[in-house]
């Protein structure tokens, strides 16, 4: 009888294991739009990473070269946490940005002075306005928690970014 019994429960307990590692394979499954979202993410991240260290650079103003500073330290460490996220997801994240951003990074390493400041903080404005309705957007469509916790820790960070480059827009104009 305890063989049986015995028997039983390592099938039972394998069953549970087998049902748990479907239910954690099921929960990494990422939908197309969270896929989307986290490509345009990625690009848009990494893009700030090489835009900031361009700034810290070749900004005429100590003020953007801070900013340029702070969004690379703000930036990879968000694209550090969406590359974990993202592999908990199956998704690859891209090795670097696609030509629409690397052209946007060519066209600002061309630039130096004044020129680059005004540019750098209208793109950055710019830039941030779209990331943060592209996250809020994807934070309505998006199941999986732990992206969603990646988007709602995200968006006030960003807010915040918009916020010190608005009032350098105010100088800059």
């Amino acid at each position: 009888m305890n063989k049986i019994f015995g028997f039983t429960a390592v099938v039972a307990a394998a069953a549970l294991c087998a049902h748990g590692s479907l239910a954690a394979e099921k929960k990494m499954e990422a939908t197309a739009k969270e896929k989307a979202f986290v490509m345009k993410a990625a690009n848009g991240g990494m893009t700030e990473v090489e835009l900031g260290k361009l700034a810290a650079e070749k900004g005429a103003s100590q003020e953007v070269k801070d900013f340029g500073n702070q969004m690379v330290k703000d930036h990879s460490k968000a694209n550090d946490e969406l590359k974990e996220v993202a592999g908990q997801m199956n998704v690859t994240m891209p090795a670097k940005v696609d030509a629409k951003h690397q052209a946007m990074i060519a066209k600002m390493s061309a630039l130096s002075g004044a020129a680059f400041d005004k540019a750098y903080v209208n793109g950055m404005v710019k830039a941030h306005k779209e990331d943060i309705a592209l996250f809020e957007s994807a934070d309505k469509e998006v199941k999986n928690e732990d992206l969603k916790q990646f988007i709602e820790k995200t968006v006030p960070v960003m807010k915040g970014h918009l916020g010190m480059i608005e009032k350098f827009e105010q100088v800059k104009k």
